[in-house]
């Protein structure tokens, strides 16, 4: 009897987790103790180690965190979450689904959640409902209209048919890679896909990190894959703050430079003093935020972590706005230390007027002969 051998190719599916990272501004700074106090919420863990080292990565001051409710999108699929709240003001909501298909079913996805759905406006009402709990936590807080907002797409593949390494997995699905980083449908072309797939970090051959300036695609094991998700979570808080400081410094900017158009004149300086220490009470404000924003992570001896973080940071634009907010605080600085000059010099004048109009009247008295 004769026997044939098949050949069956078995369907390639990719196993993993879908993340929404949502953020919002929604206060000058949030105190962690009372807040925990106000939620019963446990200390974050630390994020596990990329790799067995001396090192590790650590928050300076661990933000609180509790579950969050679930997101229900009209299409049905239901969204299981947390809340992180940040020292310096920022709230975070990451989201999950757990996803297994095939390429086509994650590049469409991410495609519909990228472009058509409103993850922003959809979370929003979660956050709100949660501040009313944790509003005796928040200094200075911000009007819901004024929040400003972040949100990021993170797909964490954790196996693929037939394992492939990193190298292997570029190679052959570079192209589906990028439309699921962009989140588009369309065959992108060989030099948008060389563009996003260069901005990419591995340390073994088993995983890799390709990251885009809206969506993340890692493949990794779900440990090495919490460490990444926080970094990218904390670089875009980054950039949320640095964004709500320079709208601070331009909208500071401008009412100097307003009051710079006003009549000149004797008066104006003075009336500058009090805004030269406006501004400057701001600046230190803006400084001191800056610094505790940009010091709120630390890495030591994790060298991986430090080059990951730099990566997500530079793809979302945090050194763009952080040169943004250094511009406007050297500005600032000046603008300080002019309207100072021009008020000591304001009231050297002023005092040796007054110098010269007593002297003068003493003259008038003596020569009438009536000094004092």
């Amino acid at each position: 009897m004769a026997s044939s051998s098949h050949l069956v190719h078995e369907p390639e599916v990719l196993t993993g987790t879908i993340y929404v990272l949502l953020q919002y501004d929604v206060s000058e700074e949030i105190r962690l103790d009372r807040l925990r106090e106000l939620l019963s919420a446990p200390r974050l863990q630390q994020p596990a180690l990329k790799h067995p080292a001396p090192g590790y990565i650590r928050y300076e001051r661990p933000p609180v965190v509790e579950p969050s409710e679930p997101l229900v999108l009209d299409s049905g699929e239901k969204l299981q979450g947390i809340i992180k709240y940040y020292d310096y003001g920022v709230v975070s909501v990451l989201l999950q689904l757990p996803f297994s298909g095939s390429w086509e079913d994650l590049i469409a996805l991410t495609s519909r959640w990228g472009w058509e759905i409103d993850f922003a406006a959809h979370s929003s009402g979660i956050v709100r409902r949660r501040l009313e709990v944790a509003a005796p936590a928040l200094v200075k807080p911000h009007t819901s209209a004024d929040w400003l907002s972040e949100d990021y797409l993170i797909i964490h593949i954790r196996h693929l048919t037939g394992t492939p390494t990193a190298p292997e997995l570029i190679t052959t699905r570079g192209p589906r890679i990028a439309q699921v980083v962009r989140g588009d449908t369309q065959t992108l072309s060989v030099h948008e896909c060389q563009e996003i797939l260069q901005s990419s970090i591995s340390y073994y051959p088993t995983d890799i990190s390709i990251i885009g300036w809206n969506a993340a695609f890692l493949y990794d094991t779900p440990s090495g894959a919490e460490a990444a998700i926080q970094l990218l979570e904390y670089a875009n808080s980054q950039l949320l703050e640095f964004r709500h400081y320079d709208g601070v410094l331009t909208e500071v900017l401008a009412s100097v430079y307003d009051s710079f158009e006003q009549r000149p004149g004797f008066f104006a300086r003075w009336h500058r003093a009090s805004s030269a220490n406006r501004l400057h009470t701001v600046l230190l404000d803006v400084m001191e935020l800056t610094e505790h924003a940009d010091n709120a992570i630390k890495f030591l001896s994790d060298m991986f972590a430090a080059r990951l973080y730099r990566l997500a940071a530079a793809k979302v634009g945090v050194p763009d706005y952080k040169d943004l907010v250094n511009q406007k605080i050297n500005t600032a600085e000046d603008l300080y230390r002019f309207m100072v000059d021009q008020f000591n010099q304001s009231r050297a004048f002023f005092l040796e007027s007054a110098v010269v109009i007593i002297l003068v009247i003493e003259l008038i008295y003596l020569f009438r002969g009536k000094g004092f």
